[in-house]
């Protein structure tokens, strides 16, 4: 226990300072590229930044240099395309290999490219993911606490929706990974509510209703927290709030937990 803990702290260490890792690529809000937590200026929008964001979406994976190809040269002659992603694999090693104390960056192996993850190359998406996975680990055990840390950890590195759609495949991971960024923070709250922690459940509901103004499980939680902050008034005023938010959004009424939750705080806001 004691050796699964410590690795625990490691990994979350790794993933949560950008110091710890001698190259990170990023790509949850802007893209940047990190040499020991200092941002490397390359072109915005350029191949480089194509290239780099599409191993990164295949991190752990092998990815065809014919696909490679296809992605950041598109409309290219298919030899002339081959040339040029050596080209670019190769000033890539240039600029990033003396961070790696040599290594490459990117491996080149039988026709496949991959990011070189045993040197220490980190992306955010992939920190995100493990630090969620994590969590839910630690909530099927019981662990709330740590659980709720995992969350927290991950939602500080989500800086926006992912910020590359090359592909179906890349439109498909944003998507993903915004639904689960909106389940992290719903899981935060309710964790903060339940343990009395009402303005950390206010701020963290309010995040969600600013991504997704109609998750009524937010709308709850800080009708709630109103409530048991003593602000009975206030948590009457924002169901009516949250009445307009779906009847303008999507024009339908609220839920019937929502209202039932409604009628609570008028009759017996002392049971809540």
């Amino acid at each position: 226990m004691m050796q699964e803990q410590t690795t625990k702290q490691a990994i979350d260490s790794r993933f949560t300072d950008e110091a710890c890792a001698p190259i990170q690529i990023c790509m949850l809000g802007n893209f940047r590229l990190l040499r020991a937590g200092h941002a490397i200026a390359i072109r915005s929008g350029g191949k480089t930044e194509a290239f780099l964001c599409h191993l990164g979406l295949q991190y752990g994976r092998r990815v065809p240099s014919e696909q490679l190809q296809e992605v950041v040269w598109p409309s290219s002659d298919p030899a002339l395309a081959h040339n040029s992603l050596n080209t670019l694999a190769y000033n890539v090693h240039k600029l990033l290999g003396p961070s790696l104390n040599g290594v490459p960056l990117v491996l080149h192996e039988d026709g496949y490219y991959r990011l070189n993850s045993e040197a220490g190359v980190i992306v955010d998406v992939v920190c995100f993911d493990t630090l969620a996975r994590a969590g839910d680990q630690h909530l099927q055990h019981g662990d709330s606490l740590t659980a709720a840390q995992s969350y927290t950890h991950a939602i500080g590195l989500y800086r926006g929706d992912l910020c590359v759609a090359l592909d179906m495949h890349a439109v498909v991971e944003r998507e993903r990974l915004r639904v689960r960024y909106l389940s992290l923070l719903s899981r935060v709250a309710s964790y903060a509510f339940s343990v009395g922690n009402y303005p950390e459940c206010l701020d963290y509901a309010w995040r969600l209703l600013r991504q997704d103004p109609c998750r009524e499980d937010a709308h709850r939680l800080i009708m709630q927290c109103h409530v048991r902050s003593g602000e009975r008034t206030a948590a009457l005023r924002h169901y009516h709030h949250c009445e307009a938010v779906l009847r303008g959004e999507l024009g339908v009424v609220p839920e019937r937990a929502t209202t039932a939750l409604f009628e609570q705080i008028q009759h017996d806001p002392e049971s809540i």
